[in-house]
């Protein structure tokens, strides 16, 4: 039985890769503010993915990004995420007809995985949840192979927002929103550290527009957020990435678990 034309949401000549996908499906995958595969295909630009790659897809939501990794690149994909069942994303990918995805359920700060595991570590809108924490990439960087790429892409600002929340935003803005930085705030983060050069930090063109788009799709009911946008025409708000790699110099500090210590009594007050 013919099932008629497919819909064109979430069609764009801008990501010609991530349009081949079902709308259905894609909006199935929904599990952020940002369309996973548009973010994806957008960061993937900027990294030379190989077949047979090992690339974690951290904070992976319903792991539409990680199916996509594996089916547009051929690459090995770990999708760990803390929020969504690994159980369903496994079946995810079993329904996408594909093989080479691994479903994980782990938190970002306790990552059950050996030392140099990967080539490639990626996050799709989630980074900005605890990548922010100044000791976090010193973490992070240890599951990387020596020269291993770290990329990001995800909500964000134009610029860092200094003083008071601009009044046409303030409707909308709330306090856990004060994780989302510009591209500009994750290269000084990043290279401050030493653990990685940073070959792109930057935004995407028109970006307030694809999430414009998104919102109105997925989430047409979520007044405050599309007015936001609306009145911001892309002044504040938009989609960042990042892409770093791990220096041949890089000496990770060992992270502390424990100290031992022995207790001995000693006398609680002065004579």
């Amino acid at each position: 039985m013919d099932a008629g034309p497919v819909s064109p949401r979430f069609s764009s000549d801008r990501f010609p890769r991530s349009s081949r996908y079902h709308p259905e499906w894609v909006a199935a995958g929904v599990s952020g503010g940002a369309n996973a595969l548009w973010l994806t295909e957008w960061l993937t630009e900027a990294i030379a993915l190989k077949p047979g790659m090992r690339v974690l897809d951290l904070g992976c939501g319903k792991a539409s990004s990680s199916i996509f990794l594996r089916r547009e690149f051929d690459v090995q994909v770990w999708a760990a995420d803390l929020w969504f069942a690994a159980e369903a994303n496994a079946q995810r990918v079993v329904d996408a007809g594909i093989d080479g995805v691994f479903a994980v359920h782990a938190e970002a700060r306790s990552l059950p995985f050996e030392r140099g595991f990967f080539d490639t570590i990626l996050s799709i809108d989630s980074f900005m949840y605890y990548g922010t924490d100044d000791l976090y990439l010193n973490y992070l960087a240890r599951f990387l192979k020596p020269g291993g790429i770290v990329g990001i892409a995800q909500t964000g600002l134009m610029h860092e927002i200094e003083g008071d929340v601009p009044e046409h935003l303030r409707a909308w803005w709330e306090p856990s929103l004060c994780c989302l930085h510009s591209a500009a705030w994750w290269r000084r983060h990043w290279e401050r550290t030493g653990i990685v050069s940073v070959d792109t930090a930057d935004e995407l063109t028109d970006g307030w527009r694809f999430w414009l788009d998104w919102q109105r799709e997925i989430a047409p009911d979520n007044g405050v957020e599309i007015a936001a946008v609306e009145a911001d025409q892309g002044r504040t708000l938009g989609y960042v990435r990042a892409v770093g790699r791990l220096r041949d110099d890089t000496r990770l500090d060992e992270p502390i678990v424990s100290i031992p210590a022995e207790y001995t009594k000693q006398p609680l007050l002065r004579d």
